[in-house]
């Protein structure tokens, strides 16, 4: 009984103490203790993450699993990182203690944990990025279909805002003069009618909708309606 009604009530008061000090300016310091909580309770569960992320690559590099070689790489660059960060490993000093090598900026380059963040990790990651929009690319050509008025919709305004952001545009119609009163039909006016306007308007309308379904939740969940965070035990 109390694993479900404690919960319930920590998560009852956290609530009910930020909506009312988002209101409130007497609350306030009630929401600095709160959110401080909220970050220590994130700090544990940094360190349970992690120690879940050991347990399943161990588990899958010591019954040579399928893929078990990249759980091993997974391993070595987790460890590699948190002993370049926890031990300062590298480090550099700063311009106001020169004589602390651990003053400094543990991001610059000239440190460990820097180097291998710019070096490695930013080139992966843009790798990574550059490879995707191929797989994106890929998966709309054929994904694209013009069956009904809303896949045409689509397919025309993927159409326009790929030409638009490419040589291609301004070579199909870039002899339309800015000023003539076919200027419309320009691809770079197109795109910028389709982003700063049809795509803004979307958005906010998505955005809206978003935030009403979060307060709705919210809301489900301070009043203890919805317990789906809750154990079944």
């Amino acid at each position: 009984m109390l694993k479900r009604t404690i919960p319930i009530l920590i998560l009852a008061t956290s609530g009910a103490i930020l909506v009312v000090a988002y209101f409130s300016p007497f609350t306030t310091n009630w929401s600095e203790v709160v959110l401080m909580w909220f970050n220590i309770l994130a700090a544990v569960a940094y360190v349970l993450g992690a120690g879940n992320l050991l347990a399943v690559n161990l588990e899958k590099v010591s019954s040579r699993r399928a893929g078990w070689a990249y759980a091993l790489i997974t391993l070595v660059a987790f460890a590699s990182m948190l002993t370049f960060g926890l031990f300062k490993i590298g480090g550099v000093p700063s311009e106001a203690h020169p004589d602390v090598p651990y003053a400094g900026d543990y991001e610059s380059t000239q440190s460990a944990f820097g180097w291998v963040y710019e070096y490695m990790l930013s080139p992966l990651t843009a790798t990574m990025f550059a490879l995707l929009a191929f797989y994106v690319a890929s998966a709309a050509f054929r994904a694209f279909r013009a069956k009904n008025l809303e896949s045409i919709l689509l397919l025309g305004t993927a159409f326009i805002i790929l030409l638009a952001q490419t040589a291609a545009g301004m070579f199909l119609t870039g002899w339309i003069p800015a000023d003539s009163v076919f200027a419309f039909l320009r691809f770079d006016s197109l795109r910028i009618a389709i982003t700063e306007y049809i795509q803004t308007a979307g958005m906010r309308a998505i955005t809206i909708g978003i935030a009403i379904g979060i307060a709705a939740t919210s809301l489900r969940l301070i009043l203890g309606v919805d317990r789906s965070y809750l154990s079944k035990q």
